[in-house]
């Protein structure tokens, strides 16, 4: 017993040594203070019904989701995500896709945390009018389409090499129906040929219709130009409003469409017998509005569908390489920049002269997530043979183009396009709201 008990006692000294390493290592691997951290996380971050996708309110801890005229709500089946370790309806716990609730009134959903904490979401169903007829929400193959509401469009813009004879969209509506032809629309099933630009019918409950018309660009190649379609034919082109302060000199045609004649302020326009276009002195070329004669209107709801498609193009286009990416932090002091596609996720300024520097095939494409501005007396610059025709901003924000400052190559803005005092551009200024002049020289780049 002696000789048994001299070695036991050894053995279990060094086994309680060995448990409270182990303790002790696995407290390190907590919060540092020898605690386990337990999760907190209790957050709805996504949520639909029917494909319809809810917008979630997440300081007010609500979610909204509007659903077509005639839906019944009292047995809606959501699909969620969730931050937390479980979900509920009062006592019924939720399987996403799976268990229905009535949604007569707003429903309150209950997440729980690991830490057991809990936060509750209310969701609100609305059910649109016997009236509604919207297109809420359109993609192809996982793009989502750019829709101008005012002008009832859609814009597409698919990877360059898609077919487009038999796309299929997802979208959803608050009418009743939406229908191509005869044939009636199901969401993420029915395929369309989209060689051309395709006319949805949505049919409200009370039987009244709009139609919005879908138009799929499929992107060039890289390293090509973007196609402005029909809206090149124009060196202004805009949406709501073209205003200038006399006297500039604008060579080229401009256009106005949706917003009539009157929106286009400052340039004395006389109308043409035919009341097709007019002229000002202003401009070398004509000017034509959305309420001019037959067949001015149409004309122009196709440019300005083709300036959309050019926009949502040229938006699609992947940078070059990582040395394309946010350069200069988005503010392009004293640089050369060679050819290829430039993308920032900011705004970008130039403070001084920038020049573009490549041959007359080259291609420029400067893709900026917020707003553009030129300084004034500053520059854009061609070396090399480079030409403006070739050169593209799209610009999701405002562009500024300041007094007596040069600007060169396409813009294609989302919202709207200022010159300043004196300045010039030897370009197509192509705005999805407004374009504002001030005594400026605007030319068209060559052919």
């Amino acid at each position: 017993m002696n000789k048994f008990g001299n070695i036991t006692r050894p053995l279990q000294w060094f086994t309680a040594l060995l448990i409270v390493a182990f303790v002790a290592g696995c407290g390190g691997s907590g919060n540092g203070s020898g605690s386990i951290v337990i999760s907190s996380a209790k957050a709805i971050t996504a949520f639909s019904l029917a494909g319809v996708t809810g917008t979630i309110n997440e300081p007010a801890k609500t979610i909204s989701v509007d659903m077509p005229y005639g839906t019944a709500v009292t047995a809606l089946v959501a699909t969620s995500t969730n931050t937390g370790t479980g979900l509920t309806v009062g006592s019924v716990v939720q399987t996403s896709g799976t268990t229905a609730n009535d949604f007569t009134a707003p429903v309150a959903y209950q997440v729980s945390a690991a830490d057991n904490s809990t936060a509750t979401y209310i969701v609100t169903v609305t059910v649109a009018s016997i009236s509604a007829k919207a297109l809420t929400a359109y993609s192809i193959a996982g793009v989502a389409g750019m829709i101008d509401e005012a002008a009832k469009t859609i814009a597409v813009a698919v990877p360059n090499g898609t077919a487009v004879t038999a796309l299929v969209a997802t979208f959803t509506t608050t009418g009743a129906n939406a229908s191509v032809g005869a044939a009636v629309q199901t969401s993420g099933t029915t395929s369309n040929d989209f060689t051309s630009p395709v006319a949805y019918t949505v049919t409200a409950g009370d039987g009244s219709t709009v139609i919005y018309t879908v138009t799929v660009t499929v992107a060039a190649a890289a390293g090509s130009g973007v196609n402005l379609g029909t809206a090149g034919n124009y060196v202004i082109l805009a949406s709501s409003a073209i205003s200038t302060v006399p006297a500039s000199a604008i060579t080229g045609n401009v256009a106005l469409s949706p917003a009539s004649a009157s929106f286009i302020t400052g340039f004395t326009l006389v109308a043409d017998s035919t009341n097709v276009f007019s002229t000002s002195t202003q401009v070398v070329g004509q000017v034509f509005a959305a309420d001019y004669a037959t067949p001015t209107p149409a004309n122009l709801t196709t440019a300005v569908l083709d300036m959309q498609a050019a926009y949502t193009d040229a938006a699609g286009r992947a940078p070059t390489s990582a040395a394309t990416t946010n350069v200069g932090a988005g503010i392009l002091t004293g640089l050369t920049l060679a050819p290829g596609v430039y993308e920032w996720g900011t705004a970008v300024t130039i403070p001084t002269d920038l020049v573009l520097n490549g041959t007359a095939t080259d291609v420029w494409i400067f893709k900026v997530a917020g707003t553009l501005d030129l300084a004034s007396a500053k520059s854009v610059l061609l070396s090399g043979g480079a030409l403006p025709k070739n050169v593209f901003w799209q610009v999701a924000g405002a562009v500024t183009i300041g007094t007596t400052a040069h600007m060169e190559g396409v813009i294609l803005s989302q919202t709207a396009i200022t010159l300043q005092t004196g300045a010039s551009a030897n370009s197509r200024l192509l705005a999805q709201t407004a374009v504002a002049l001030d005594g400026n020289a605007v030319t068209q780049p060559a052919p």
